[in-house]
């Protein structure tokens, strides 16, 4: 089987000499790049499988690779960055990042991000069979929401939204995004209409389900995959 190729994204040689020998032990091949040019170049000729991005990069900032990667490929990149400020990630995250990872960081969860945007990147093909979220199950096909085999009353807009987490299981989607594709452009700031409807979600979850759904202060919410 072919391994699949990451590129990692960052300035600091420690990071990369810390990363390559981990990415390799667990079965990838990896590129790297210390600048954004040559980042956005090895993107274009080398058509890794993942990125793996700093945010703070010698002759830019690592938004616009995202920016420019997005504007030829639907790769996943995992931002990696010691920048905290909410803002910063929503920015990333709008701009097309599947996922962030703050630095430091143990490289056990960054395995783990890796290996469920990979995961994400896989063809579509038909729908799947029922997908099960811990005791709750998401049946695509009957449009059905269960737990514990019981069927959960969902509205459109709960239901909506649930497969919207459900199809980015294990990855943050924003305030924005979510807002957008449930209620419309208009809306992309009315950040009470998806509080509300979270908490409608939770409280029909119930219980220990309820908590399947995780905030991300400031940021968004992710759907826990276990």
């Amino acid at each position: 089987m072919m391994r699949q190729r990451i590129l990692v994204v960052d300035d600091e040689p420690q990071i990369q000499r810390f990363l390559r020998p981990a990415l390799d032990a667990a079965g990838f091949d990896v590129e790297t790049a210390a600048t954004a040019a040559e980042a956005k170049r090895l993107a274009a000729t080398r058509a890794p499988d993942l990125i793996v991005l700093d945010l703070g990069l010698p002759d830019g900032d690592g938004k616009t690779v995202i920016e420019t990667v997005r504007a030829f490929s639907s790769v996943p990149i995992i931002v990696l960055s010691a920048r905290d400020q909410e803002i910063e990630k929503i920015a990333a995250l709008d701009l097309g990042a599947d996922d962030y990872v703050e630095k430091p960081f143990g490289i056990g969860e960054l395995l783990a991000r890796i290996r469920v945007a990979l995961r994400h990147a896989e063809p579509a093909g038909p729908l799947p069979g029922p997908e099960a979220f811990g005791p709750v199950v998401l049946d695509r096909d009957r449009r059905t929401v269960t737990r514990d085999d019981r069927l959960i009353h969902l509205t459109p807009k709960e239901y909506d939204l649930f497969v919207l987490l459900a199809d980015n299981a294990g990855r943050v989607v924003t305030h924005g995004t979510a807002l957008q594709r449930l209620w419309g452009p208009a809306h992309k700031d009315d950040a009470q209409y998806l509080r509300v409807l979270v908490g409608q979600l939770r409280a029909k979850l119930g219980g220990e389900a309820a908590s399947l759904i995780i905030n991300e202060a400031g940021v968004g919410y992710r759907l826990v995959t276990s």
